[in-house]
């Protein structure tokens, strides 16, 4: 695990959303640190998805503050939150099925150069996805979950981020991919000072890289503690988690 100072990169205060008259978010707090994955937990329909789109500005914001390095974005356009360094990858795995591999690399590339200068490049996503760099020429219909998943991941990179936002990314493949993806992005984040917000049902797995988890259910914070701490609480697990 980082040893480097923590430092927030995003900072969700009373975030309250709601889809006309249903609630899917109450005055949910959320810290991201730089250098660390935050998991956020919980069963279908607890609001772990509505969390990410209203941090990317894709669902407005009911109450609350959305600060990224410090600065308001709670009601800055998608476009805005983007360019001030967060990366969203929906679940889904969407990639634009008739290009290509760099193809599709190259647009998040495309969008890094215009927020900033990073250091990141074609070269470094192959190193660290192998498959990639195999199917580079090849179209994005002919990949398998596992490495449409690594292309979403990698173009995202490619923007420069400061805040990864993962949205379910064990949804569907193998558990010996979500293996090898989940160390990936631990690897990564050891290596770089950006803070990951990932989303997952698969809890398990999600703890076992994780640095801090928080627990939703129904749209509230049921609990937030250090990763280890969570996946040792029987009750926690037992009653939001599965397993």
């Amino acid at each position: 695990m980082s040893t480097a100072p923590v430092t927030a990169a995003l900072e969700v205060r009373g975030l309250s959303t709601a889809y006309g008259p249903v609630t899917a978010l109450e005055e949910v707090d959320v810290t991201a640190e730089r250098g660390r994955i935050t998991a956020v937990l919980g069963a279908n329909g607890a609001g772990k998805s509505t969390l990410l789109r209203t941090i990317s500005g894709l669902v407005p914001a009911g109450a609350g503050e959305v600060l990224v390095g410090g600065v308001d974005h709670t009601r800055s356009p998608a476009e805005r939150i983007a360019r001030a360094g967060v990366a969203h990858v929906p679940e889904g795995r969407g990639v634009i099925t008739e290009l290509t591999v760099e193809e599709n690399l190259r647009l998040g590339a495309l969008l890094g150069t215009a927020r900033k200068r990073t250091d990141r490049s074609l070269d470094d996503v192959y190193t660290m996805f192998p498959p990639l760099a195999e199917r580079r020429s090849r179209n994005c219909d002919t990949l398998s979950g596992g490495e449409r998943q690594m292309l979403v991941i990698g173009r995202a990179l490619l923007c420069g981020p400061d805040v990864l936002l993962l949205d379910e990314p064990s949804l569907g493949l193998a558990p010996r991919v979500v293996g090898q993806i989940f160390g990936l992005l631990r690897e990564l984040v050891d290596a770089a000072d950006i803070s990951v917000l990932l989303v997952e049902q698969n809890a398990r797995s999600a703890l076992s890289i994780a640095d801090v988890g928080v627990v939703l259910n129904l749209g509230r914070v049921v609990a937030r503690d250090d990763a280890a701490v969570l996946a040792a609480d029987d009750g926690l697990r037992h009653a939001y988690l599965g397993f």
